[in-house]
């Protein structure tokens, strides 16, 4: 019986172990930047989507991770270079594939915000304008119709640049743009009574395009960002990604943004 218990024991030992072999390689301490993007993290509040999930990562991963504030524009260039391990809410594309891979944890759509006054009603509009201005935020990419806009007006120079939010929505109120790219996470700005009264809202009719973990190639083996994928992974299974984007969006709202099938 005590030869039966002890055999049990080192069994449950021997799990536990390689339970703890499974996860990151602490052996060194990360880095991690978040950007200043409307719901996913403000730096006046210092909360948001992407604060919450890092928190909830860094804890599980039980490694040193250093959470730092970059623009969107820097944490790609530093992400290529191997000078920074993770950052968050990124989207893929053929270039950005070659030197991050990614763990998906929610998916939304784009919606264009345009000036009530440019005379936009819908996308096909576009076609007959020469003077519209759109705003983006430098180095952002979005969905198909979304990027071929933006592409369509950047050859023809007529895209502003800015670093972050605040900037795009002060250009839009002054008509120095007359329309931008906006997400989810940018809604609660519309509430602002200035913005709302000028503006209308055209949905690009595009797919929800997945946002992730961003891991750099140079500084993470394939191996260890299995691993790191497999905690975003366990995070979506046992609610916590849900129960994380309920705490700024309705249930209702929230679902279809975190129930979704992950592309491989």
């Amino acid at each position: 019986m005590i030869r039966q218990c002890l055999g049990c024991l080192m069994l449950a030992v021997c799990g536990l172990g390689s339970a703890f072999a499974a996860g990151p390689d602490c052996s060194r301490p990360f880095t991690l930047a978040l950007h200043d993007h409307g719901l996913l993290y403000s730096v006046d509040t210092d909360t948001g989507i992407d604060k919450d999930f890092a928190d909830e990562l860094i804890r599980r991963s039980g490694c040193k991770v250093s959470v730092s504030l970059m623009s969107r524009a820097r944490i790609w260039q530093l992400i290529e270079s191997g000078a920074l391990d993770f950052s968050l809410s990124g989207i893929t594309n053929a270039e950005r594939n070659r030197f991050a891979g990614f763990a998906w944890y929610f998916t939304n759509k784009y919606y264009l915000l345009v000036r009530k006054d440019s005379g936009m009603r819908k996308l096909s509009d576009f076609e007959h304008s020469d003077s519209f201005q759109l705003g983006v935020i430098r180095s952002f990419r979005y969905s198909e119709s979304a990027n071929h806009l933006v592409d369509k007006l950047t050859a023809a120079s007529r895209v502003n640049q800015a670093n972050g939010l605040a900037p795009l929505y002060q250009a839009l109120l002054l008509s120095r743009i007359q329309g931008m790219i906006i997400e989810p996470f940018d809604y609660p700005a519309l509430e602002e009574k200035k913005i709302r009264d000028i503006t209308t809202v055209i949905e690009f009719n595009d797919p929800a395009i997945p946002h992730g973990l961003i891991m750099s190639n140079k500084a993470l083996t394939a191996a260890e960002q299995d691993k790191w994928r497999a905690l975003v992974n366990e995070m979506r299974a046992d609610g916590t990604v849900r129960r994380i984007f309920e705490k700024y969006f309705s249930p209702a709202f929230a679902a279809p943004m975190v129930d979704f099938q992950a592309p491989p």
